[in-house]
């Protein structure tokens, strides 16, 4: 059973939705047969990767927010990741684009290394300190996470490298109808949208594996909470 995962590594419940996906997957009685493919989807797309700013100024100024209820959301994702056993750092994070991100990410599926480094630049930009939007600091974290470092630079090097695949991704995302992530896409025939608890996973994965000749029913939906949509519904900061 395959499972298509669309995220963006700037997404704090992409970050949460992953850990909860997990959980659900062992919980699965064949979950030993599940294969999982991550997707790219942009939240800010256009934005460079040099672009940078703080979290907390980008969620008033994207979202409406103010400073008070931005940080307030930051407070309340930390208490939801740490309940998935995952850090994340309120203060001091920075928000930039992910599309150079997303192409190392493609490189590393190719290499067989997509889980980890998924995981890797994950907890580069929530836990750890070192802003994660530098060409530096990514070719640290994907050599991390196992990539040659040749190959991590030239793909940065190289402004069409993986171009292409990101940007399938994302019309494939589109044409699903999904307008915020995380969304799940549980063997062809049932879409999970947003960071839902673990036990909606395993039902939708139970669903999948004995319905196999149904439709595409979407569970969830990114106008809630859980998920980070491009148009400001359901903002990161969930508030």
């Amino acid at each position: 059973m395959r499972i298509d995962i669309w995220s963006d590594l700037s997404c704090p419940w992409c970050y949460v939705g992953k850990a909860r996906f997990a959980k659900a997957v062992e919980r699965f009685a064949h979950g030993e047969e599940v294969e999982v493919r991550h997707r790219s989807f942009e939240l800010d797309p256009g934005r460079g990767t040099e672009v940078v700013e703080p979290v907390v100024a980008m969620l008033t100024g994207k979202y409406g927010m103010s400073e008070r209820q931005a940080r307030e959301g930051e407070e309340r994702l930390k208490e939801l990741a740490a309940a998935e056993g995952l850090e994340y750092r309120v203060e001091g994070r920075d928000h930039g684009g992910t599309f150079d991100i997303h192409r190392v990410l493609h490189l590393a599926a190719d290499r067989g290394l997509a889980e980890r480094a998924w995981q890797a630049f994950y907890v580069a930009n929530f836990a750890e300190e070192a802003s994660l939007f530098s060409r530096d600091r990514i070719v640290a974290v994907a050599v991390g996470a196992g990539l040659d470092r040749g190959e991590v630079v030239g793909v940065l090097d190289d402004p069409v490298a993986y171009r292409d695949a990101v940007r399938a991704d994302e019309a494939e995302a589109a044409s699903l109808g999904a307008t915020g992530v995380p969304f799940f896409v549980i063997d062809g025939r049932y879409g999970v949208s947003g960071a839902q608890p673990s036990e909606v996973f395993v039902q939708a994965l139970e669903k999948a594996w004995d319905e196999r000749e149904k439709g595409f029913p979407v569970l969830g939906g990114a106008d809630g909470e859980g998920a980070c949509g491009m148009d400001g519904r359901g903002a990161p900061s969930g508030r």
